[in-house]
């Protein structure tokens, strides 16, 4: 499964680069965060800065999302990994006054989203059908692994190292990630002229594939799909607007991959919720590694387990039952009962957003795929910073564990009239769906 997909020499090497830069940016998170604490004592300082690795992406992506449709997506990445090399290596000099800090950091930020954008975009015309939800999966394995791995030894790392230092091994991982994508990925993905925004049916050769790799018109967008509109050059980020939030099964989509702003809240009351429990520093560790762990698992399960006409038609049902375990945390039970849940919340989540993913790139054609993946990359990932700083104030008032039960039943009351927006939308012609789980 995964040895046929790392055997595409543009994904292996996109998947290595990506690893790097995520283990690197955990590392910077922690560091960051002992930092800003140990300069000001400020946990509401501690809090922005942790929020500032998040929130700028949606104006990245949303406005500077075009640019991998108009320039070659792989040059897109390189540039961006450059030029964030340069602001995290300025962030590792010692003494950097606070202010300028955080404008280095929006900085950073913003630059995830283009990059993203062109990640995201170029990955479909890498990978064919079954291959490219395998990929991924994967990637969704990785990523929460190094999360995993950056929460459990992010914070000897630091200590060992000073966060300056940490900084700088940060900025070293964009270095590398810049030199392996231009080194080893070869397709640039063609750029297509700013008018060639057509829907999937009229355009052959930027057609969405179907689940087994070719072009068919249970993949393809229904006539008269904003998707269909021409763009201008000034226009790009309203066409995506209309491509997100006109089509009924992409803005289902986007909805169910942006209900992480409710399932994100766990990882960032960590702290607060052990201490609501009782349990000590170890415990606030396993609590933040919990959603990572189950998160592997999930997207495992998903490439590996479940037949590939089912996951479309799952979707919705694994977005709703993410929230369930979260249910349990508002009882205070002991450590055991909490990592377990929200492993099994980290799993159902992740397998939902991987497949979420999947369907999402093969509802867009491939002229306009970046801006479109890049507003809903970016949200979700905005989301998340916004979910964990709302849900911050809540607890303050209610209490942590009160407030991560809200969480789960936020993301199930959300994800419900979404849930079945998106199977609809299924009955109709839609993307990602194969004609035989209609």
């Amino acid at each position: 499964m995964f040895r046929a997909v790392l055997a595409v020499p543009d994904f292996r090497w996109l998947w290595a680069g990506e690893a790097l830069s995520q283990a690197g940016d955990q590392l910077a998170r922690v560091a960051l965060a002992v930092l800003v604490y140990q300069r000001t004592s400020s946990p509401a300082l501690t809090a922005l800065s942790y929020a500032l690795t998040f929130v700028p992406t949606l104006v990245g992506g949303a406005l500077l999302g075009w640019v991998a449709d108009r320039v070659a997506r792989r040059t897109v990445m390189v540039a961006c990994d450059l030029l964030r090399a340069v602001l995290v290596g300025a962030l590792a000099i010692p003494g950097m006054p606070l202010p300028v800090l955080y404008v280095l950091l929006i900085g950073v930020t913003l630059l995830g989203g283009p990059f993203r954008a062109a990640q995201q975009a170029l990955l479909p015309d890498v990978l064919d059908g079954e291959l490219y939800v395998s990929g991924l999966a994967l990637r969704g394995m990785t990523i929460q692994g190094a999360q995993l791995a950056g929460f459990a030894c992010g914070g000897v790392l630091v200590a060992a190292l000073t966060p300056y230092w940490a900084l700088a091994v940060d900025a070293g991982t964009f270095l590398a990630s810049a030199l392996l994508v231009g080194s080893g990925v070869r397709h640039p993905a063609a750029v297509s002229p700013p008018t060639a925004w057509t829907s999937a049916g009229e355009s052959p050769s930027s057609a969405p594939r179907s689940a087994g790799g070719a072009s068919s018109p249970s993949a393809r967008l229904p006539a008269g799909s904003p998707v269909s509109a021409q763009r201008s050059a000034g226009g790009s980020v309203l066409a995506g607007l209309r491509v997100v939030f006109g089509d009924p099964a992409v803005r289902a989509l986007a909805i169910l991959s942006w209900l992480a702003g409710f399932y994100v809240v766990p990882e960032g009351l960590a702290a607060p919720y052990a201490a609501a429990i009782g349990t000590g520093t170890v415990g606030v560790g396993l609590l933040m590694a919990a959603d990572p762990a189950g998160s592997v698992i999930g997207a495992f399960a998903l490439a590996r387990w479940i037949p590939e006409h089912l996951r479309p038609r799952l979707l919705g049902l694994l977005a709703v039952l993410a929230g369930l375990p979260l249910l349990v945390c508002a009882l205070q039970p002991g450590l055991l009962v909490s990592l377990a849940a929200l492993a099994v919340s980290g799993a159902l989540a992740q397998a939902y957003q991987t497949q979420d993913t999947a369907s999402l790139a093969r509802a867009v054609p491939s002229a306009g795929r970046a801006q479109v993946m890049g507003i809903v990359v970016s949200g979700l990932v905005t989301v998340q910073g916004v979910g964990v700083l709302l849900a911050g104030v809540l607890a303050d008032a209610i209490g942590t564990p009160l407030t991560i039960g809200i969480a789960g039943l936020g993301g199930i009351a959300v994800g419900v009239p979404t849930a079945l927006s998106w199977r609809r939308a299924t009955r109709r012609s839609v993307p990602g769906l194969p004609e035989s789980s209609r």
